[in-house]
């Protein structure tokens, strides 16, 4: 099996050691825990006060920058709640330790809470709702073209995982235009751009012993070029 590029804790698709993957229970609940729920909420929640609206895409960045611990040995909806701290402390609407403090408090240790500071939020403003755009460009691809992921290991916040980078696919269908997560999540612009469903051979991704099977990914048009 290749050894894939690896950018950060979230980025984790493709890689080793991670044990068998579970199929999914049919009689699973929405949330295991009460907790849990208002975990879901909270992130949300946060979310908009740190950006003044719901940006999924800076709500991502804040995931993927959380240390390994933060990540995976508080679970799913404690990782949601994590990103949603380092949101509101981004965006100086909570102090760095504050939330610590107040959880110390109510266990009775009587600390003092750093004080809040002045606001910082971002200049953000969703051009529309949810994350689909109008771009009036031709898409460069077109279905049944052979495409390549670009080699590239972009410093911030990106959808193109690392072990598509370099490899080559085939585009299956072109689908509605969307923000572009790499300028959104940084409230860079929404840089809208044609979206492609590009279908890897699981051996052109992983090599040649690895099971034989297809994946299709949602691929920005910026993520892609023509094969040499």
């Amino acid at each position: 099996m290749r050894d894939c590029v690896m950018d950060g804790i979230a980025d984790m698709g493709g890689t080793r050691g991670w044990g068998p993957v579970h199929p999914p229970r049919r009689d699973e609940p929405v949330f295991e825990e009460p907790w849990q729920g208002r975990a879901f909420a909270l992130a949300i929640l946060s979310s908009r006060v740190a950006c003044g609206g719901i940006n999924t895409d800076a709500f991502r960045h804040a995931l993927e920058r959380l240390d390994r611990a933060a990540y995976l040995d508080d679970g799913y909806y404690g990782r949601w709640l994590n990103a949603g701290e380092l949101m509101l402390t981004d965006s100086a609407v909570l102090a760095p330790g504050a939330i610590d403090a107040r959880a110390r408090n109510l266990r009775g240790e009587h600390l003092e809470e750093p004080p809040v500071p002045e606001p910082a939020r971002p200049d953000y403003a969703p051009a529309a709702e949810g994350s689909l755009r109008t771009v009036d460009a031709a898409p460069v691809f077109a279905v049944g073209e052979r495409v390549r992921a670009k080699d590239i290991s972009p410093p911030g916040h990106t959808r193109l995982p690392g072990y598509m980078r370099g490899r080559t696919g085939i585009v299956e269908l072109i689908q509605p235009a969307a923000a572009l997560p790499d300028t959104n999540a940084h409230f860079l612009g929404e840089n809208p751009q044609h979206v492609y469903s590009v279908r890897f051979d699981s051996h052109e991704l992983w090599g040649a012993d690895a099971e034989p099977f297809e994946l299709t990914a949602e691929l920005y048009e910026s993520y892609l070029e023509t094969p040499s």
